[in-house]
């Protein structure tokens, strides 16, 4: 997959309806207990670039999540009190992932706590290539500098095409950032 530099919207453009087309790609979303290195995924989730639901799953982290989490997604720890730990849900994910194009809006939040979460219990973490629809859109919108050039959160990439956000949810987000690829990928390069 090509390097999308920035304020290059025909590259976004097309990098977008490669993806949409393609069999291999997937989008993904986790939401988590925070944001460091001992943040811990409490629900996952999975689509094809059809809409397929690959894995919808809540997640028991070891910890209890942080109230300040759970005001921005919602998940408590009577929600994730009877769900699978991450030694269960990684094996359900690995075949899942693997050799796939993942697409996530903020790639390297997600990858990064995938991976500490592979890293938690010993497992290895998945081979796949990882892609960044934030940076996509950041490129196809103006950039990823300062002002109009930066970067969006999902909710306001998905209100550019007139798209609902997901809300913190794994599903509903990875079923957004999808919907903005797709968005993407059916605009003409200089227009928007």
């Amino acid at each position: 997959m090509s390097v999308i530099a920035p304020n290059d919207r025909q590259s976004a453009v097309l990098w977008s309806r490669t993806l949409v087309t393609a069999t291999e790609t997937i989008f993904l979303d986790t939401e988590t207990t925070g944001l460091g290195p001992a943040a811990e995924i409490v629900d996952i989730a999975v689509v094809t670039a059809t809409g397929e639901v690959l894995l919808d799953v809540l997640v028991r982290p070891s910890r209890p999540i942080p109230a300040d989490a759970t005001r921005i997604h919602g998940i408590t720890n009577h929600d994730v009190a009877r769900a699978p730990e991450w030694c269960d849900v990684i094996e359900i994910l690995m075949p899942i992932l693997r050799e796939r194009q993942i697409v996530v809006y903020n790639a390297l939040f997600d990858q990064t706590m995938v991976r500490q979460c592979c890293d938690r219990i010993g497992a290895p973490f998945p081979l796949a290539s990882w892609l960044c629809a934030m940076k996509a859109y950041a490129a196809f919108y103006g950039g990823s500098g300062g002002g109009r050039n930066r970067w969006h959160s999902l909710p306001k990439a998905a209100a550019a095409f007139g798209l609902q956000p997901g809300g913190h949810r794994a599903l509903a987000d990875a079923e957004v950032c999808r919907r903005v690829v797709l968005a993407m990928s059916e605009t003409e390069p200089d227009v928007f």
